[in-house]
């Protein structure tokens, strides 16, 4: 390989970093480990595993014989996730930290520590994902500054490096990727590019990081672990009491702690009712929340949804998209929901309209809708507007059927 490289690997205690590790140091580069801490624990009466995954981050560099670094964000995802995370909530919306944290302290603070501070030529995480750059590319990208000028100088040739869905569809995680930086993407490894996550354990047994595992998957904020989230959110937002009101008749059927508690599509908690409520959508205003009697009812059926200034992972929207400001391609706003046919429309602010082939249950602000077309992976925007359900839908027709047989009734015949 000639000149040997070094690259940090960002270790999170789990199986996916470590094998990442274990690849990247067979690969014959120079490895560091470090483990990054994003949440304070101590704060908290909960539990959270961060000091047991830090040793299990370290042990595994013991066995790889590599360096290994601890560094503490806590500060950062405090300014940059959390208190965001919290604004979110107040507005009535739904927020993703997975995909916030990715931006703004991975693939930002971590990888400017990467590359800065220990002086490393590429930054890797256990990410199942990949990109349209071979390892050796990686190397030859010096880190370069955004251009200060509002456009680029349009002579610079810069072709962009794609993100793309990882071997394994199942466990791709493009999504929880799609609003990093091109620079730190530039100069990202993702050594699980190609491999399942079978083959990823089949690995980490024969290479005896029994200790990682063992462990479950982590699934959802690491902060909140097994805690209830309504007693967690309400650590932080006083209660806000409000209404359930059924969607259908106005009436009120329960009471609610705060709406941020709550999120459009989950089952509402009512006492006194016997069947099942789900939440469709709340009016913050009044703190009222609106209820269904059934988990598929119209009113949670929406097929458009109007994000804010989307992020492009090329930087530019696509040229198709400039020229005629429409665009066939694909849509998700969960993880690892089916990607759904779309027609995305760009407007003059950068933001974007996504009408979707079919109506899609539960739609949410402050999700992130996450666009692709083939392989690639182009980028993602917050959900700010959510266009008319199918109940709303539904009701304007009868209404419109209501008026015109009005309409079309013979007048009286004054003379009887």
């Amino acid at each position: 390989m000639g000149l040997i490289r070094h690259v940090v690997c960002a270790m999170s205690g789990g199986v996916d970093s470590s094998v990442a590790a274990l690849l990247l140091k067979r690969r014959g580069y120079n490895v560091t480990g470090v483990f990054m801490k994003n949440w304070d624990s101590l704060d908290e009466s909960g539990v959270c595993s961060t000091e047991r995954d830090c040793e299990d981050a370290y042990r595994v560099c013991q066995m790889l014989d590599v360096p290994f670094h601890q560094v503490s964000y806590v500060r950062e995802y405090w300014h940059d996730v959390f208190s965001n995370l919290l604004k979110e909530y107040e507005k009535g919306r739904t927020p993703n930290p997975d995909i916030l944290c990715n931006k703004h302290i991975k693939f930002n603070h971590f990888h400017k520590y990467a590359i800065h501070t220990l002086g490393a030529d590429a930054m890797a995480t256990g990410h199942y994902a990949r990109t349209s750059q071979e390892d050796e590319e990686v190397f030859l990208q010096s880190h370069s500054a955004p251009p200060t000028t509002l456009f680029r100088d349009r002579f610079e040739i810069r072709n962009p490096v794609k993100l793309c869905k990882g071997a394994d569809l199942v466990k791709d995680q493009t999504f929880f990727l799609s609003q990093i930086s091109q620079d730190a993407l530039r100069q990202t490894l993702f050594p699980l590019a190609g491999l399942t996550k079978d083959f990823v354990k089949k690995m980490a047994n024969e290479a005896g990081f029994h200790h990682v595992l063992k462990k479950k998957e982590s699934m959802g904020i690491c902060f909140i672990g097994e805690r209830n989230f309504e007693n967690f959110i309400l650590e932080y937002l006083e209660p806000n009491p409000g209404n359930f009101v059924s969607i259908e008749d106005g009436t009120v059927k329960g009471t609610h702690k705060g709406w941020f508690t709550l999120t459009l599509g989950q089952r509402a908690r009512i006492g006194g009712q016997r069947d099942a409520w789900f939440v469709v959508d709340k009016d913050i205003d009044t703190g009222d929340v609106f209820v269904a009697p059934s988990t598929n009812h119209p009113s949670l059926f929406r097929d458009t949804v109007k994000t804010d200034r989307f992020h492009w992972i090329a930087v530019d929207p696509p040229a198709e998209l400039v020229r005629t400001q429409m665009m066939e391609c694909q849509f998700r706003f969960i993880h690892q929901m089916p990607l759904i046919p779309c027609t995305v429309t760009l407007n003059m602010d950068g933001s974007v309209w996504i009408s979707l082939s079919q109506p899609v249950r539960a739609l949410t602000p402050g999700q992130f809708a996450v666009l692709y077309k083939g392989d690639d992976c182009l980028g993602s925007g917050k959900i700010i507007q959510l266009g008319p359900s199918e109940y709303t839908l539904q009701k304007g027709r009868e209404r419109l059927v209501a008026n015109q047989q009005q309409n079309d009734e013979p007048a009286p015949d004054p003379a009887s």
